[in-house]
């Protein structure tokens, strides 16, 4: 079950840094920008295909977007200096707890 997480980490790791590259590419002019967010998606995708053979879909896909969102606003933040609201704030912090929620009883769904 850890290799599993392990799995989905690297997911959402790919999907955050290849999300991260979109501005970066400027509407997919820049060629290596580009060619990496690419690479980026298709490895994400290629890691979630091992987590959904062990977890429930609806799981798998709460975790990595969930983390996935959460991940991506505070890099926006940091990298990009986006600022983000005290509301906006609030339901990161909601999303990360909703994802260990849902995490804390996927072993009773599967």
């Amino acid at each position: 079950m850890i290799k599993t997480y392990l799995f989905l980490v690297g997911a959402i790791f790919c999907e955050v840094a290849g999300t991260m590259l979109l501005p970066v590419s400027q509407n997919f002019t820049k060629f290596v920008p580009t060619v990496s967010l690419a690479i980026f998606y298709l490895c994400a995708f290629y890691l979630l295909t091992f987590v959904v053979n062990k977890l429930p879909i609806a799981i798998v896909y709460a975790t990595w977007s969930g983390l996935g969102i959460f991940t991506i606003a505070i890099l926006g933040y940091i990298f990009f200096r986006q600022t983000l609201s005290w509301q906006a704030i609030v339901g990161l912090f909601l999303i990360v707890v909703g994802v260990i929620l849902v995490n804390s009883f996927a072993t009773k769904l599967s």
